[in-house]
């Protein structure tokens, strides 16, 4: 039987989150029901409330989500009841041309639930990133689901599942960052804070944390970065060129998607250094760059979609870093709220003063 349960949902463009009741199917092929543990309040969520990614309201938000598997639909393998998981919003399929070319993080027909979930009058909803975890219960693709050890709790689990994966591949498997190198990261809330670890993890020996906020800094410096620079009181370029030589980094993240911070990206890094875009920009923003710069300082430039991981193979790692203490996990998670407090972490977010809330059931 289908069950009703509470969950976050954004009705309309711009207005609060509201605490309603969810009515969740029972899984069908290839489908799994999740009893959600937690979910990390992701900029996302935000994007989504005021209709910065499409206007397919009503959502139900929540993404960044580790819970228990409650069941599971017909043909389904790979998960059971009682796993633990984190949810991933890229499951890819194994057959599309980017699969069968051995390049599957850039899956061109990832997998989603093919029920839809509802509120109560039946009205569908739309699942933020084909998860929708704040609720007590969601319906996912079982492929969604990655199972990590249960040992790592609930509430660090689960930024797995979006930022923390996303800044961290974006430094280690999009900038291949290495040992000796010189990274930069413009933008440093969770992504960019994960972006910093990776590349220590790496063994990247300069780390520079790059905000307008001297608090992000500071936390920055928590994570490993070697060096600060505050981009509201000098110039980012200059700075970045001044800690590597004159030469610019081999490796800059662009944490935050914006014209003019991914031009500050560009002209920081070294000739052959390699920019990588993992902020989100909006659909109105455009970039404008000389072509012959383009040409004449060659590298990459590249964009970090979920940091081109693949669940499976590095969730399981991130979560065994670490439970061994290798990799800080844990510092993301600035506070736990209820389900009914998201309103008012989407407003700590945008106030700057956490890296991650998580919404704990």
């Amino acid at each position: 039987m289908p069950h009703t349960v509470k969950g976050v949902v954004a009705l309309s463009k711009g207005a609060p989150v509201e605490l309603v009741d969810v009515v969740v199917p029972d899984p069908g092929p290839f489908e799994a029901v999740v009893d959600v543990q937690a979910c990390g309040v992701c900029h996302t969520d935000l994007h989504y409330r005021e209709g910065g990614i499409s206007d397919d309201y009503p959502f139900l938000l929540g993404h960044e989500a580790a819970g228990v598997v409650s069941a599971v639909g017909e043909a389904v393998t790979d998960v059971a009841v009682g796993d633990h998981v984190v949810l991933n919003w890229r499951a890819v399929c194994g057959s599309c041309r980017a699969c069968r070319r051995g390049r599957p993080w850039y899956c061109f027909a990832t997998h989603n639930a093919a029920q839809k979930m509802t509120l109560a009058d039946g009205t569908p909803l739309s699942p933020a990133l084909g998860i929708g975890a704040f609720a007590e219960k969601t319906l996912v693709h079982a492929g969604q689901c990655t199972r990590v050890d249960p040992a790592l709790p609930a509430a660090a689990a689960g930024l797995l599942g979006c930022g923390i994966m996303a800044g961290f591949g974006a430094a280690v498997n999009t900038g291949a960052v290495t040992r000796g190198d010189s990274v930069a990261v413009i933008g440093c809330g969770g992504v960019g804070d994960a972006a910093i670890a990776g590349a220590v993890l790496a063994g990247a020996t300069t780390v520079i944390a790059v905000d307008v906020d001297d608090r992000k800094l500071e936390v920055a410096e928590r994570f490993g970065a070697t060096h600060t620079i505050n981009s509201r009181q000098s110039d980012p370029v200059e700075g970045v060129r001044a800690l590597t030589g004159g030469n610019g980094a081999d490796v800059v993240v662009e944490a935050v998607g914006r014209p003019e911070t991914y031009r500050q990206a560009f002209y920081a890094r070294d000739l052959a250094g390699t920019v990588v875009l993992v902020g989100v920009p909006t659909p109105e923003m455009e970039l404008t760059l000389p072509l012959l710069d383009v040409f004449g300082r060659g590298g990459a430039l590249k964009s970090s979609w979920y940091g081109d991981c693949l669940p499976e193979r590095d969730f399981p790692v991130l979560a065994a870093l670490a439970l061994q203490g290798r990799f800080p996990l844990q510092d993301f998670v600035s506070e736990t709220v209820g389900l009914g407090d998201v309103e008012e972490a989407f407003a700590a977010m945008g106030r700057g003063d956490v890296l991650r809330s998580v919404v704990v059931l």
